[in-house]
């Protein structure tokens, strides 16, 4: 992984987490203070248009809520996915500063340095932590895959390149035209 880790004997905590003051972004994940490098232009991008579909399905059904780059505690782990989903059975778990438990849905959008780090160690802390679905968009590939909780690991529902819709399990009616996300 490309991604820094901050090598180290000691076991990282929340608590620490919070401590940091370089400005620079982090997580904690097994212990582990890992920095993640900032994402880039394109990235942001993807994950605006995310973030206006979602949005857009949530103002008309009233089924949840969608929330950009914030932190998601699971005991003393912290990551900050792309986006999150928490539907509204499952408010109570948003917090003043941060997302404390599963959110129902998460949206990584791979950058080259944390792809893997994204497809190995946060896919199996989402899944671990009871998170029901998974989506990893790939902006180099123009592709999305969907995954959703089974009874021992991730299955993936889906695969769509930018010449499909995007459906998603969790969120019936849900329908994003991949062309738009990707469009240059």
């Amino acid at each position: 992984m490309e991604g820094l880790i901050i090598k180290s004997d000691r076991r990282y905590t929340y608590a620490d987490y919070l401590k940091m003051d370089d400005d620079r972004d982090y997580e904690v994940v097994g212990g582990r203070l890992i920095m993640v490098p900032r994402p880039r232009p394109r990235h942001q991008k993807i994950v605006g248009r995310f973030f206006a579909v979602l949005e857009n399905y949530f103002r008309q059904t009233a089924a949840g809520e969608v929330y950009i780059d914030v932190d998601v505690l699971f005991g003393d782990q912290v990551v900050s996915p792309d986006l999150v989903v928490v539907l509204k059975d499952r408010l109570s778990i948003v917090q003043e500063t941060n997302i404390s438990g599963a959110p129902d849905l998460v949206v990584e959008v791979l950058s080259p340095s944390t792809a893997k780090y994204d497809r190995k160690e946060k896919s199996q802390l989402y899944y671990d932590s009871g998170v029901q679905e998974y989506w990893l968009v790939d902006p180099s590939l123009q592709l999305i895959e969907v995954y959703e909780r089974g009874e021992k690991n991730w299955n993936r529902s889906g695969i769509y390149d930018e010449e499909d819709t995007l459906i998603s399990p969790l969120l019936p009616g849900l329908q994003a035209a991949l062309r738009d996300i990707f469009s240059e």
